[in-house]
């Protein structure tokens, strides 16, 4: 097989493997960020005085612009070039998490999330584009394995850094602590990537037709995207249709996705190419890897918060129940990285669904004595099942693409990860909110007078508080709250399993979507990416 030419890679003459080290730590920076705020919301609502509601737009806002600035990344990479592109979105996101740091009031903690979303936004694109650039075929599945680490660890290390900092500092270094990392990247960017010739001259050819960004394309497609976060992060704080903000933004979002299609789909120069996810192929891997950010994100939020809210743990102790599974994914990752030359994407892609829903199905055995062993082996299993998935996506979803077509594909997957990330989190919260209150409701029957059970049970509680030197009434009192409390606790465990249920659910619904895949010849070569 030939390889490229030196000037034709993006890693030039230098080892494709540093290349590939920088931009999976620029990337690993970048995809923490979407986590690590999480478990300081607390703090920062203390900190600047506000409610917990007004504190979670601080999450939100970094979504919101990372989602939109996704879809640009494609056409500014190419007309300014990917190098330049790259460099000036890690200035800005270092320069905005600083600034993050010293936000004096919630308003300006907003704008520079904003600022943060949209230089993040184009960093993890642009980054599988390089590796894809700067590998020959046979080593990319090992190269997207190194940018898997980071794609699927950082998630599972943001609360468990964040929680510490928060914990042992303060919340600001949840962000202040991006700026070394930041400045280091984008030296070594700097001295080590170069622009491909053959993106060189693709620059070239589009100056030269005076080939214009797709604006209206643009803004259809963050209006779009835009409102759809929106709807999904705060749709179930804010009682979905019943507030006027959502159905302001679940507005926008339809008007905006009508009349998107037929606009990008006639453009000479769509902004994203919409023809892409109407290829089986494609199309398949972008609907996995909705699924997979799902998982991901919805396990990694919704874990930490169960431990933290019903077990007792603190931010930091609910962090390191999932870091032995971050590990794991370490692991797999370059064990799949060799293995997926072998094996087609698509029997690996179905093997860690199944193993993934396997995990999901054991967390359902949930209940209030349970130790910190359990929730480490779950996160270990999920740990084993993500890595079989996203590198064979990253790798499948790259097969029959030309290298034009590299940067969209890149920005579509990552729209996929997001966008089914925020929608795990929406599912995910909408499932434990509702079906507590029904599991409450169905409690709540069996705590009458005439229930014997309820009965003894009022009466031992009674007994109990009175031995600790509480007075008759006070016993009684006493007895009353602590029989409310467990009925909560045990709606709160039911909703969870039902949580758990639906996430294996979707799991399970990624098997069928992967045995659609293209068979690929193997011998002992990765997937060719990019052509």
């Amino acid at each position: 097989m030939s390889r490229p030419a030196p000037a034709d890679t993006a890693a030039g003459g230098h080892n494709p493997w540093l290349v590939a080290v920088v931009v999976a730590i620029a990337t690993f920076m970048e995809v923490l960020d979407t986590t690590i705020a999480n478990v300081a919301l607390r703090y920062i609502a203390g900190g600047l005085a506000v409610g917990p509601d007004e504190a979670a737009w601080v999450v939100t806002s970094y979504l919101v612009a990372n989602a939109i600035v996704l879809t640009a990344s494609s056409f500014l990479a190419k007309r300014y070039g990917r190098k330049a592109f790259f460099m000036a979105a890690i200035s800005l996101f270092t320069v905005s998490s600083v600034l993050c740091g010293f936000a004096w009031s919630l308003e300006s903690l907003l704008v520079f999330r904003v600022l943060q979303g949209l230089g993040g936004g184009g960093m993890a694109p642009l980054a599988q584009s390089i590796l894809a650039d700067s590998f020959p075929p046979e080593k990319r599945g090992q190269a997207f394995a190194l940018y898997g680490v980071a794609i699927v660890v950082a998630p599972v290390v943001g609360p468990t850094l964040g929680g510490w900092l928060s914990d042992t500092y303060s919340w600001h270094w949840c962000f202040l602590i991006n700026a070394p990392v930041g400045v280091i990247a984008l030296v070594l960017i700097h001295l080590l990537v170069q622009d491909p010739k053959s993106a060189i001259e693709e620059r070239r050819r589009l100056r030269r037709q005076g080939v214009r960004f797709d604006i209206v394309g643009f803004i259809l497609v963050a209006t779009f995207l835009g409102s759809l976060e929106v709807v999904l992060d705060e749709g179930q704080r804010k009682d979905w249709f019943g507030s006027t903000l959502i159905i302001v933004f679940a507005t926008l979002m339809a008007v905006s996705f009508v009349a998107m299609i037929p606009w990008e789909l006639n453009h000479r120069n769509p902004v994203i190419d919409l023809r892409l996810l109407g290829r089986r192929q494609f199309g398949s891997c972008f609907l996995v890897m909705m699924a997979t950010g799902a998982i991901l994100i919805a396990t990694t939020q919704f874990l930490p918060q169960l431990l933290q809210d019903y077990f007792g743990y603190t931010a930091t102790w609910a962090g390191l129940a999932l870091s032995p599974g971050g590990l794991v994914t370490c692991l797999m990752m370059f064990v799949i990285g060799r293995v997926s030359g072998y094996v087609e994407p698509k029997y690996l892609i179905a093997a860690g669904a199944a193993i993934i829903a396997f995990a999901m199905v054991d967390l359902t055995n949930l209940y209030g004595d349970l130790n910190f062993g359990f929730f480490v082996w779950s996160r270990i299993y999920i740990g084993i099942g993500l890595p079989m998935i996203f590198l064979s996506i990253t790798a499948a979803s790259y097969e029959g693409i030309s290298k034009e077509q590299t940067d969209q594909a890149s920005a579509l997957i990552n729209v996929a990860r997001n966008v089914g990330g925020s929608m795990g989190v929406s599912l995910a919260q909408n499932v434990l909110a509702y079906r507590q209150q029904f599991h409450t409701s169905r409690l709540v029957e069996h705590i009458v007078p005439s229930e014997p059970a309820y009965q003894e049970s009022l009466r031992r509680a009674t007994d109990y508080f009175a031995t600790r030197g509480a007075s008759t009434v006070d016993a009684q009192s006493q007895a009353f709250a602590w029989i409310g409390q467990q009925v909560q606790t045990q709606s709160a465990f039911l909703a969870y399993i039902d949580v758990f249920w639906t996430l294996a659910m979707v799991s399970a619904a990624a098997i069928p979507l992967a045995m659609i895949l293209k068979s690929v010849k193997r011998g002992g070569e990765a997937p060719a990416a990019g052509h």
